[in-house]
């Protein structure tokens, strides 16, 4: 199929690549495994972390590069490159990565946890001892739950499941019906640890683990009875993930998604790893099976999936290898107040996470289940988890009769299953479960309240940069705000009325919302203070966010540093934008910050002739959030909240050099390195925040 090739609307010198930069963020994830001052059973935690987002990099961006590709796309992005010359540069640049990480893995990290005895023991130096309790496991644990399938006109190739682990087994002889294919299967079942603790009775380690891998290496053999194995071989295949329902077919969303998320284990191929060990005639079989080429092959020197080994961090129980634990602080609005809903009309409560705690969220939503004056609860769920507080309160409140409606967003990807689970739970109960608008996911974050008082209705709200999910908000850095400001209230209310009915828009007073106005309004605040620039005012803008990828945005951030605005943006993940060009950006300083917890709040300041505006948003600075989502930007009103927001969570950030990263104009990204005194954003803000301070 043939396809034209579109001109970009910019000049392509102007972008760096999307894919390409996430790629470089991937880097400075592994720099932190690489890092010998982060606890060692942290850094195994950072190498993991690298495999699972280089999983869902394949799963969901590399598939839609080779789907372009099987179309017969040269339609070149704002970047100028094609499809095809997008993935020789991904496929090279994956192959290095991954090269460097196991090198770190295995001639620094597991090295470094033997001598802490920690120890994963190769096959070839299991003692007697360990050998007979690994065949007892073997043979009580792994051979009744396994299939193995030998390869013949009776027994095709079996299905294999997305990221499933399986081993490629070649056989020498015949077997008892004079078969002699030759090949075989093996598939290990999802219910089998990957990674196994040995008795310490029988290691010279306080922790020695095996891996399945290597049980069912030495004892292949049982599994195909006088036949002689030549060869066992791990792999894995990475499938497409994405999920596709079509708007114009679909008449109930949560049924055709059940049906999508059904054949998401069974997607195209897209990357096939195999342990370096395995011969090249096996690779070949297996790249020919799943229609794979020789650039899709990622050969291993050692387990194939380092995800697995995400849980021995906490297994190990040595607190002195890992990060030291913290309580998360309370605002001081909240320290001595008993209700909830006093302390938020004395004033708005602004919320520090993971360094002041999410309980005052979980604690208004139980006191509103509990409380016979709340009327009315409406929230919007994006990711909350299988095993969630919020959603147990919201339920609480639905069987006491309030009205609860929450909006759902069953396309959260690789949540749609929890997602869908909660939804049955929730109707069960008489909530109001609705999943939005079809064709914009619903990525705001909103809980609102409505309590009879003696002056009537009033609206309580909370607004989030992160999802209602307790579990990350230990790990995430990001905002809420408490507050019951009417006309915000006003402004939520009207949101929740868009997603849950039917109506033209609203001009809302204080919140900037996609699709229909987040990316003006983003622009024209850019275009203000180049305005003010050109007129000798003072101006400034300082934005933090995960990903900066929208052209006309970055082209109006150009546009206002050629007017001379001083502009600091600091950008966890991908960075489309070029920093430091002469002649085009030569007033902007792009930095990422990679530490202990993840970087997730969305905050954007600008000077406004001394009014100093700060927005907290959901939203990052891409196509998808701006036109494609529902999100809100909220701004901060208080002055004192105002200040803190700037105090907490920008001026630490520019000021980082421990953990911060300087983009270049060329894509790369060069660490700050220390002089004079070490300053740690997330450091600074455990002593300042913490319960701990």
């Amino acid at each position: 199929m043939y396809s034209p090739v579109n001109q970009p609307r910019f000049p392509t010198d102007h972008f760096i690549n999307r894919d390409l930069s996430l790629l470089q963020f991937q880097r400075r994830v592994l720099a932190q495994a690489a890092d010998p001052s982060v606890p060692l059973l942290e850094r195994l935690r950072f190498l993991c972390i690298v495999s699972s987002n280089l999983d869902e990099f394949f799963e969901i961006r590399v598939s839609g590069i080779k789907e372009q590709i099987r179309l017969g796309s040269r339609s070149a992005g704002n970047d100028g490159l094609t499809p095809g010359e997008l993935f020789e540069r991904v496929s090279r640049e994956v192959h290095q990565i991954i090269a460097e990480q196991y090198s770190l893995l295995n001639d620094d990290i597991l090295p470094a946890l033997e001598k802490e005895g920690i120890i994963f023991l190769r096959r070839t130096l299991w003692t007697e001892a360990q050998r007979e309790w690994v065949h007892d496991y073997f043979v009580q644990e792994v051979m009744p739950v396994l299939t193995p399938i030998g390869l013949d006109p009776a027994h095709p190739f079996p299905r294999v499941l997305n990221k499933s682990l399986n081993f490629a087994v070649e056989l020498e002889g015949r077997d008892a019906f004079g078969r002699d294919s030759g090949a075989a299967i093996v598939q290990a079942p999802r219910a089998l640890p990957r990674v196994i603790r040995l008795p310490r009775e029988i290691c010279d380690h306080d922790y020695s683990f095996v891996f399945l891998s290597s049980i069912l290496h030495a004892h292949v053999g049982e599994l195909f009875t006088g036949m002689r194995v030549l060869g066992c071989y791990q792999f894995r295949v990475t499938r497409n993930s994405d999920l596709f329902v079509d708007e114009e077919e679909v008449k109930d969303l949560r049924a055709s998604l059940k049906g999508e998320l059904q054949q998401r284990h069974f997607g195209d191929a897209v990357r096939l790893e195999v342990a370096d060990n395995c011969s090249e005639e096996m690779a070949n079989f297996l790249l020919q099976h799943f229609r794979l080429t020789r650039a899709d092959l990622y050969q291993t020197p050692g387990i194939v999936n380092l995800v697995r080994l995400m849980q021995v961090p906490d297994w190990v129980q040595r607190p002195d290898l890992n990060y030291a634990p913290f309580l998360p602080g309370l605002p001081k609005a909240l320290d001595k107040r008993r209700d909830i809903f006093e302390a938020i009309r004395r004033q708005d409560i602004l919320l520090h996470h993971p360094f002041q705690s999410f309980t005052p969220v979980i604690d208004l939503l139980r006191s509103a289940a509990d409380d016979p004056q709340v009327v009315a609860i409406k929230m919007t769920v994006y990711r909350t988890g299988t095993d969630s507080v919020l959603m147990e309160h919201l339920v609480r409140a639905a069987q006491k009769g309030k009205e609860v409606t929450v909006v759902l967003e069953l396309m959260a990807r690789f949540d749609e299953e929890a997602n869908i689970s909660w939804a049955n739970r929730l109707e069960e109960v008489g909530v109001h479960v609705t999943y939005g608008v079809f064709g914009y996911k619903t990525h705001a974050k909103l809980l609102m309240l409505v309590r009879r008082e003696d002056s009537g209705l009033r609206r309580y709200v909370h607004l989030g940069t992160g999802n209602y999910h307790p579990r990350t908000t230990r790990f995430y850095t990001d905002f809420g705000l408490l507050t019951c400001n009417e006309e915000i209230g006003e402004d939520v209310a009207e949101v929740f009325k868009q997603l849950t009915g039917l109506g033209k828009a609203s001009t809302l007073r204080h919140l900037w919302q996609a699709p229909f106005a987040l990316q003006a309004q983003v622009v024209a605040a850019i275009n203000a203070e180049a305005e003010a620039a050109r007129a000798g005012r003072k101006s400034r803008i300082i934005a933090k966010m995960n990903a900066l990828l929208e052209p006309e945005t970055i082209e109006a951030l150009y546009a206002a540093s050629q007017a001379g605005v001083p502009i600091d943006l600091v950008v966890r993940g991908a960075c489309a934008l070029r920093p430091g060009v002469p002649g085009l950006s030569e007033n902007i300083r792009v930095r990422s910050v990679i530490g202990r917890f993840l970087e997730h709040h969305r905050i954007f300041h600008f000077h406004a002739d001394g009014e100093d505006k700060v927005y907290l948003s959901s939203a990052d600075w891409m196509d998808r959030n701006f036109f494609r989502r529902i999100e809100v930007a909220f701004p901060v009103l208080d002055p004192r909240l105002k200040r803190r927001v700037i105090k907490e969570g920008l001026r630490p950030y520019l000021g980082d050099n421990c953990q911060a990263w300087e983009m270049l104009d060329d894509g790369r990204y060069r660490r700050k390195a220390p002089r004079g005194v070490s300053r740690s954003a997330q450091r600074i803000l455990l002593g300042e925040l913490s319960a701990n301070a």
